[in-house]
């Protein structure tokens, strides 16, 4: 008998309420590996609210939550190890340049060959000639380039962003785009808030559309979800191209190239 299929991440009667305000009502969710998932709506329907209650940064008055058949605990070793996010604007430490922030951030996940992976990340979110600043002598397009390239520098099989295209222009979104196309291929499970249509329709496999509170995943009908609902729908997929590139220079961990 095959091996059933697990989810990386899977939710259960997820809610959360503020006052006598309810913003998530019995959220089911169940996410896989190669599985991107677009929360959309409109401001104040729950989509940030939601990506904090699955990276642990809230707690839901009911409900639960698994990564990778593990319950949430923002502490656990094992969940912080697989899952990389970008939810809010990070708080970059003051004195270290950008290469050393995903240089420290690499050799502290332990990957065989951190020079090589930061290097390529800098040249793919076009930080090169910045790699030697301080974080706070960046623009704000530039800084949230650099907190992308925090996720990807780093071992993940979940990644969770809250729109990811704030501040990037027409050509970072398509980048982004590409970036998580091949991601998503590779296997990793994706969650994603976005109100970027290119993003979403490029990206998603499945699109849920929150409204209100919300209460269960269903087929999507009728001209939108109503306060109490969600909508979800499956989004077919055909392979996409892969990034070429040739031979780059080395980054120097002190700025400049070498």
């Amino acid at each position: 008998m095959a091996k059933k299929r697990e989810p990386v991440l899977k939710t259960s009667g997820l809610t959360r309420k503020f006052g006598d305000f309810t913003v998530l009502d019995q959220v089911n969710l169940e996410v896989f590996a190669g599985e991107a998932v677009a929360l959309t709506g409109r401001n104040g329907a729950g989509k940030s609210t939601l990506l904090r209650l699955l990276v642990g940064a809230d707690q839901p008055d009911e409900g639960t939550i698994e990564v990778n058949g593990s319950p949430m605990f923002e502490t656990s070793a094992k969940i912080r190890r697989d899952m990389a996010v970008v939810i809010d604007d990070l708080d970059f430490f003051p004195d270290l340049s950008v290469v050393e922030h995903l240089d420290l951030l690499a050799r502290a996940h332990g990957l065989a060959d951190p020079d090589a992976v930061v290097d390529e990340v800098l040249h793919e979110v076009q930080l090169v000639p910045q790699s030697g600043q301080l974080p706070g002598t960046l623009s704000s397009g530039q800084r949230r380039r650099l907190a992308l390239a925090t996720a990807f520098v780093r071992p993940r099989k979940l990644l969770i962003l809250d729109e990811p295209e704030q501040r990037l222009d027409v050509d970072g979104v398509g980048w982004l785009a590409e970036r998580l196309v091949a991601e998503r291929q590779q296997g990793l499970a994706i969650v994603f808030a976005s109100h970027e249509p290119h993003l979403v329709e490029t990206v998603a496999t499945r699109i849920v559309n929150l409204g209100g509170g919300v209460g269960g995943e269903s087929t999507p009908t009728g001209d939108g979800p109503q306060p109490g609902q969600v909508q979800s729908k499956n989004v077919q997929k055909t392979g996409a191209g892969q990034n070429k590139s040739g031979q780059k220079p080395r980054i120097s961990k002190k700025g400049g190239r070498r």
